[in-house]
């Protein structure tokens, strides 16, 4: 499937009815067009979502946890301390959204995009993320911990202090991202984008700008003491 860049892209956009309704535990909503909603403290664990599309929706606390979302599209939508762990997405595509303390551990997902989103303090620990794009993103204090990456990029997107502490990667792609931004001490993580985690980055691949970059810590991770007379 293509990597939608709006929401017409899809095939089945022509048919998506308007939601008229309340989000339900384990609810079943194909061809589901949302538009503007608020939901704030929705419970919709195991729910099923399929050719839907959400537009300017805000999620705010809430939980939605072990759901299942198959061709789903969100643009410019917010998600805030919403819980969406143990869930399921595949050919999931997120435009211009924003994600700030999001419950999202051992989520599986295939085949998901991220455009031009903000990523705050996101909990992706112990999730199998496969095929995933992060496009002209910023991933602040995103936890990777004990994930499993495969063939995840990060193309024009900036990150900081990143986790990726027992991670495990395969054709991970960091080109094209700055690696943190802004002053600081030298060395220190949140600076260089990586807070922890530098013994899992095998399976990376990286530029010689982000090697410079990230050189400090990875000597301060081997134990590596650096001095000049």
């Amino acid at each position: 499937m293509k990597s939608a860049r709006s929401l017409a892209d899809l095939s089945f956009a022509p048919l998506l009815q308007p939601f008229d309704g309340v989000l339900e535990v384990d609810g079943d909503y194909d061809r589901v067009r949302f538009d503007g909603v608020a939901f704030a403290d929705a419970t919709a664990g195991g729910s099923r979502f399929a050719e839907s599309a959400f537009t300017g929706v805000t999620f705010e606390r809430g939980r939605m946890r072990r759901a299942r979302l198959s061709q789903v599209w969100f643009s410019e939508s917010r998600f805030v301390a919403f819980d969406l762990a143990e869930s399921s997405l595949t050919d999931v595509w997120f435009s211009g959204c924003v994600l700030a303390g999001v419950q999202s551990f051992a989520l599986t997902t295939r085949r998901v995009t991220f455009r031009d989103c903000k990523l705050d303090s996101v909990n992706l620990r112990d999730c199998a993320l496969t095929d995933v794009l992060f496009e002209n993103c910023v991933l602040q204090d995103v936890d990777f911990g004990s994930a499993r990456l495969t063939r995840v990029r990060f193309p024009g997107c900036t990150v900081r202090g990143a986790d990726f502490t027992k991670s495990s990667c395969a054709d991970v792609d960091l080109r094209g991202a700055v690696l943190g931004a802004g002053g600081g001490a030298a060395g220190d993580a949140r600076v260089a984008g990586i807070r922890a985690g530098f013994g899992s980055l095998r399976g990376t691949r990286i530029d010689t700008l982000q090697l410079m970059t990230l050189a400090p810590l990875l000597a301060q991770h081997l134990g590596i003491t650096v001095e000049d007379d």
